[in-house]
């Protein structure tokens, strides 16, 4: 997400984390480690599809109201949603009322249902898709890459909905498959760390 910048708390972080404390919050404790909970993998890949069009800021602080909605984003129960609870959730004031990005997160649900089927688990599918040699970070880092590319590729070809190369990278990015806090980021150590502690799911 870009370069560097000074905080209040005189702490150097990445620069797009200081427009709000929630971002600060966001960055120092959950964006760039590593996940491998099937739950928070789907919620991320739901969340980026009802970001397309809108700022983070305006999602995460609607998460709690999400993760309601969507019953913690257990796919398993969200892939029985029905029409009717899809009308339900155009009706919630508390979330991004968007028919089409509600609808995709119930089809969504089922396709992650298969997944699972065919590889053990969301997250082995999903580490698969980590990028083999680390990534240098830089202040132009580029909104999508090879894998982030291939991924939403995969995604599509299996019948997912509104997952993009973008989408696809922002969520690499947010679950710790790459480390792109900016190299003087006083959080890119802690997650670098992480990272190295992490054993990826399926190997």
């Amino acid at each position: 997400m870009g370069a560097s910048l000074m905080n209040p708390d005189r702490e150097i972080r990445c620069f797009w984390c200081i427009a709000t404390p929630e971002y600060i919050a966001y960055h120092d404790t959950e964006w760039g480690f590593p996940v491998s909970d099937d739950q928070r993998l789907f919620e991320k890949l739901s969340l980026e599809a009802f970001q397309s069009g809108l700022s983070w800021r305006t999602i995460l602080s609607k998460r709690d109201n999400f993760r309601a909605a969507f019953h913690g984003f257990d796919f398993d129960r969200v892939a029985r949603f029905t029409p009717r609870d899809v009308d339900r959730l155009l009706a919630n004031a508390g979330i991004i009322r968007h028919r089409g990005k509600i609808e995709a997160v119930v089809n969504n649900a089922r396709k992650a249902q298969d997944l699972v089927g065919r590889e053990g688990s969301l997250a082995a599918y999903l580490w698969q898709y980590e990028p083999t040699a680390t990534r240098h970070h830089n202040a132009l880092a580029a909104s999508i890459s090879p894998e982030s590319r291939a991924l939403a590729k995969d995604l599509k070809k299996r019948g997912w909905q509104f997952i993009g190369p973008t989408t696809a990278y922002a969520f690499m990015q947010a679950m710790g498959l790459v480390n792109d806090h900016a190299r003087d980021c006083v959080i890119r150590g802690k997650a670098e760390l992480a990272r190295d502690g992490f054993k990826r799911p399926g190997r």
